[in-house]
């Protein structure tokens, strides 16, 4: 994978779509360093704090890779209660995947508290081959982002997409499923004013 100007997402979504098609058949043994350095480029285009790929187990949320989170003590391997997160409310169609500033809506209740200032926030769930749930691959920043579009969204989808790939390929054909399935999304209350 060649490098590519970190500000342009158009190519961004072209490289991750050229990965999705050359993995389509086979597990490629550089995807691990490929989806490290697409997250990590995306998390600089998208100007995040943080982008983190997530697994849920036993009602935990499990960081599997962390790109930027070492000043918010954020790292791989650890982990939070799953019902505390985001991550959660987004994979159940509590909260929208898109959030351009979550500050206000902490404050009006309809978010807990984290601990740690959140403003643009995006997530995503990885959904295996079989429909189950791996995690998610999240991101966000300090500071609001009112600009954010889909196609900030569209992008970590993808990138939820060569998650799944490589989850599904170390896992192999015997995986029995023992996530929930992602639900139908709908429009989220969150979205609608105060």
């Amino acid at each position: 994978m060649s490098l590519i100007d970190p500000l342009d997402v158009g190519a961004l979504d072209v490289c991750i779509s050229e990965l999705l098609v050359a993995t389509a058949d086979s597990h490629d043994p550089d995807l691990d360093r490929h989806i490290t350095d697409v997250l990590r480029m995306l998390r600089r285009q998208l100007h995040m704090d943080v982008v983190f790929v997530s697994e849920f187990v036993d009602g935990q949320r499990v960081f599997r890779f962390v790109d930027g989170g070492d000043a918010l003590g954020l790292h791989a391997g650890g982990g939070a209660p799953l019902e505390q997160s985001y991550c959660q409310r987004v994979v159940e169609g509590r909260m929208p995947e898109l959030v351009t500033d979550a500050a206000p809506l902490v404050a009006r209740g309809d978010l807990p508290e984290t601990g740690i200032a959140v403003g643009a926030h995006l997530s995503t769930p990885v959904v295996l081959a079989d429909g189950s749930i791996y995690g998610t691959v999240c991101c966000f920043s300090s500071a609001a982002q009112p600009g954010l579009e889909g196609n900030a969204l569209a992008c970590l989808r993808q990138c939820a997409r060569l998650v799944a790939r490589k989850v599904d390929a170390e896992r192999g054909a015997d995986f029995a499923p023992t996530q929930p399935h992602w639900p139908a999304t709908g429009t989220s209350d969150l979205d609608r004013p105060a």
